[in-house]
C-alpha cells in the first residue's frame, strides 16, 4: 500500500505555475510521455465558464469597460483596470509586497497565469533588436541571434495560430500567420498616403497577435441534412464589406456579402 501510494506521488517532472511558461513547459513534457505535475498557487479557471466577459460587446459594460474609482479601490494596479478583465484582479492585501520604486504590473493569481491577460502582440524580435545592446553600448550582449530563435518562433506560431500579415521587413522579420484582420478605411487611406509621400522608407504595418482571424474567403464549409440525401454547401456567408466615400468622407455602413 505504502508503495503503492509512493508512485502515485512520484512524477517525471514537476512544474511550478501554470503561465505561459509554466503551461508551455508542461505541454511539452506530456507531449514526451513524461508524468508531469504542475503546481499553481491559484485558484482553478474552467473553460468557458469562467470566461464571463469574453464574448461581451463595449456597450454591454455599464461605462464601456472602464472601472469607477469606488470599485477600484484596493485592488492591485487599479489605475489601469478594466471591467472586462476584473474578475482577475488580485487584492492588494492577498499577496502584499514592497515596492521601493514606482513599478507597473499586474499579477495572475489563478490557471493560466498572465497568459490570460496579456496584449497578444506576437511580433518576432530580428537582429536588430537582439543587437541592440552591442550596438548602442548598454547592459550585456544577447548570446543568440535571430537565426538561433527562428525555428523557435515558427514552432510556437504553428501551435498557437497567429493573425497578422508578411511584410518582407528586416526589422520585422516575416511569421508564420493566418490572414491579418481587413484595414479601416481610415487606415487603408493612411497606409496609401504613407506609400505616397514616403515610398519604402515609411510602412504601416498590422500589429501581429495571437488571435484566430475570419476564415478565408475560399473557405467552404458542408452540412449533413439526415432527411437529405445530399449535402448543403455554402461560401462567404459570413464576411462583410465595408461601404464608404471617396476620403476624407467617413464609412457609410457595411454590407452583407452574397455569393
Amino acid at each position: 500500500m505504502l508503495q503503492d501510494s509512493k508512485a502515485k506521488r512520484t512524477y517525471d517532472a514537476i512544474v511550478i505555475g501554470s503561465g505561459a511558461s509554466g503551461g508551455w513547459a508542461a505541454k511539452e513534457l506530456t507531449e514526451k510521455g513524461l508524468k508531469t505535475l504542475v503546481l499553481e498557487r491559484g485558484r482553478m479557471v474552467r473553460h468557458i465558464e469562467d470566461y464571463p466577459t469574453a464574448s461581451k460587446a463595449p456597450w454591454e459594460f455599464e461605462f464601456r469597460g472602464a472601472v469607477p474609482i469606488e470599485k477600484r479601490s484596493g485592488l492591485g494596479a487599479a489605475n489601469w483596470k478594466r471591467e472586462e478583465t476584473m474578475h482577475w484582479a488580485l487584492a492588494e492585501d492577498e499577496q502584499p509586497y514592497i515596492e521601493e520604486k514606482p513599478f507597473r504590473w499586474f499579477r495572475g493569481y489563478h490557471v493560466g497565469g498572465k497568459s490570460l491577460l496579456w496584449a497578444r502582440g506576437t511580433q518576432r524580435w530580428s537582429d536588430f533588436d537582439f543587437e541592440g545592446p552591442a550596438r548602442d553600448g548598454y547592459a550585456v550582449d544577447w548570446p543568440i541571434r535571430y537565426k538561433d530563435m527562428e525555428p523557435w518562433y515558427s514552432y510556437v506560431e504553428t501551435f498557437v495560430g497567429f493573425a497578422g500579415s508578411r511584410d518582407g521587413l528586416d526589422v520585422l522579420p516575416d511569421q508564420i500567420v493566418q490572414r491579418g484582420f481587413e484595414l479601416s478605411c481610415v487606415e487603408q487611406y493612411y497606409k496609401e498616403k504613407l506609400k505616397e509621400m514616403y515610398g519604402s522608407e515609411r510602412h504601416l504595418v498590422q500589429g501581429r497577435c495571437a488571435h484566430i482571424s475570419p476564415i478565408p474567403s475560399r473557405f467552404t464549409w458542408t452540412r449533413e441534412d439526415p432527411n437529405a440525401s445530399v449535402k448543403t454547401c455554402a461560401t462567404e456567408v459570413v464576411f462583410m464589406e465595408v461601404i464608404f466615400r471617396p476620403m476624407p468622407l467617413p464609412c457609410l455602413g457595411l454590407k452583407r456579402r452574397v455569393t
